[in-house]
């Protein structure tokens, strides 16, 4: 096989973010979410305490913090199917990468010292961080099951 040829075969391979697959990603983002809340539930005691953080720090109250907390599921999920190329193994072991990576330094880094929760969120104890992978794993996860059932993309 020619060396084009090849490229060929490795392009035509890979799932492309359609918007069919955005609308399947975003489903399984909510699908997602659900479980990370769940996860949260299990692991604080508390149901919604990211939603009602996001509302008091937006100013909207839990209704607006539940919005904005399974809408970034869906943008997630949605951003997963478009990069999904880029990661390795079957769907559910992309999602896992992709999360971790996204919670390393979307949340860790980022979101919590924002937050005032300090680096890795380590201001509210030391297994903050493990309780916010654990959430992101179970999202991530759902996302991958959901979205290679939905697609067929393996």
């Amino acid at each position: 096989m020619s060396e084009a040829a090849a490229i060929r075969d490795l392009t035509s391979a890979r799932p492309e973010l359609t918007f069919e697959n955005a609308a399947k990603a975003g489903f399984a983002g909510v699908i997602g979410t659900i479980a990370f809340d769940v996860v949260g539930l299990i692991a604080t005691g508390q149901w919604w305490d990211i939603p009602g953080m996001l509302g008091g720090k937006i100013g909207g109250g839990l209704a607006v913090g539940v919005l904005a907390h399974y809408a970034n599921g869906v943008l997630l999920g949605i951003i997963f199917a478009g990069l999904l190329p880029l990661f390795f193994g079957p769907v559910w072991a992309r999602a896992l990468q992709f999360i971790t990576v996204q919670t390393v330094f979307g949340v860790w880094l980022f979101m919590m010292p924002i937050a005032g929760m300090g680096a890795l969120g380590l201001g509210m104890g030391a297994m903050m961080p493990v309780i916010a992978l654990l959430r992101h794993w179970a999202y991530a996860l759902v996302l991958g099951l959901i979205y290679a059932r939905l697609t067929g993309v393996k």
